[in-house]
Parts: structure tokens; C-alpha cells; sequence
């Protein structure tokens, strides 16, 4: 008999909250529901449906998928928080996915996989840019362009690549900032400590 592992793999990288179960090659689970706040609240929430779907618990699970990223600061910590804290209590393995790879995943020709970004710009990764890059969304290439996939199909991804490399003592899921965050540094002193 072929083992085929039990992958949950999530994304909130985008506005949006993900989720897809996958075992062996078919995903038995998924729901995706765009959102653009409260992400922290419904995702897990959404994973316990996610499932229940399936009518199997966290404790069935042989790794964790996550999404890293590029996109949206906030929303990235949140899934990658989570993942790192469910393979911890639950003693998997998580693996983290790039945005690029599960847009890129199955493309068969030379392409620049772009993910979206504020004010006119693209993250992008692939032909001519070999490391991950923010840049004027009209210098691109419109030829080579592999844009974003839409949340539902991005979350399959993240689950079917963590399947092909969970078993490989992949390393701790990180977020995949290309910028600093959009965040001012606040404007008062720090409060001082008093010994009391």
C-alpha cells in the first residue's frame, strides 16, 4: 500500500484566507474567502473546517503548507505564526512556499512570475530577475508575465509543492519580505520602566 501524506497547507499573504487538504495527489479539502481584515480571527477557525470537511483533526496531519509570501506584511506574519506553532505542538514538519513557486508550479516556459504590490508595482521572480524584486509594474514584460493565481488555485499549490518536500527536513517556514513595511516608527519616546 502507497502512503500518501495528509497536507494542510493555508495562505493569507493576499486579501484573503486560505486553505486546502491534500492527500496523496487529490485535495479532499479546500475553501478560500476574500478578505481584506480580520484574517487572524477566521483562519483558524477556517482550518478547523477545512477538516472537518474531511471529518479528520490537526492530529491526522503529516505536515503543514504555508504561504510566505510575497504580499501582504500583516497577513503573512499571521500564516506563518500559525504554521510554525501547529508543526511545533503537533511534531511535523511545515513547510514554507513562496508566492513565485505557486504561481510558477506546472509553467513550462521561461516566465516572470509577478505578484501584485501597492502603487503601480510587482513583486517579481524568473526571466531576468533571479532573486525576488520590486519593480515598476509597466517595466515588465508583458510576454514573460505568469501572474498571480487566484487564492483557491495558490493554496493547492502551497499544498501539493510541502508534499513533494516535507519529508526533506525542509527548514523553518520564514515570511519572504522583498520591501521594508509600509509602517511609520511611532512618533512618541518609548515609554521608560520605573523600578518600583
Amino acid at each position: 500500500m502507497t502512503f500518501s501524506p495528509l497536507i494542510l497547507a493555508f495562505d493569507t499573504s493576499g486579501p484573503h484566507v486560505s486553505a486546502a487538504l491534500l492527500r496523496g495527489d487529490n485535495v479532499v479539502a479546500l475553501i478560500s474567502e476574500d478578505m481584506k481584515r480580520g484574517q487572524a480571527e477566521r483562519l483558524m477557525p477556517l482550518l478547523q473546517e477545512v477538516l472537518a470537511e474531511a471529518d479528520t483533526t490537526f492530529a491526522d496531519l503529516d505536515a503543514i503548507g504555508v504561504g510566505v509570501g510575497p504580499g501582504n506584511f500583516t497577513g503573512i506574519r499571521i500564516s506563518v505564526s500559525a504554521a510554525r506553532g501547529l508543526a511545533l505542538g503537533l511534531a511535523i514538519p511545515a513547510v514554507g512556499v513562496s508566492a513565485f513557486a505557486a504561481t510558477s508550479l506546472d509553467a513550462a516556459t521561461p516566465h516572470i512570475a509577478m505578484v501584485p504590490a501597492p502603487r503601480d508595482q510587482a513583486y517579481v521572480l524568473g526571466e531576468g530577475y533571479p532573486t525576488p524584486k520590486l519593480v515598476p509594474a509597466d517595466d515588465l514584460d508583458a510576454n514573460l508575465i505568469r501572474p498571480l493565481v487566484d487564492p483557491a488555485t495558490q493554496v493547492r499549490n502551497i499544498a501539493r509543492i510541502a508534499a513533494t518536500q516535507f519529508d526533506q527536513n525542509p527548514p523553518r517556514p520564514a515570511p519572504l519580505y522583498i520591501k521594508p513595511a509600509d509602517a511609520a516608527p511611532p512618533r512618541d519616546p518609548a515609554p521608560v520602566i520605573l523600578d518600583g
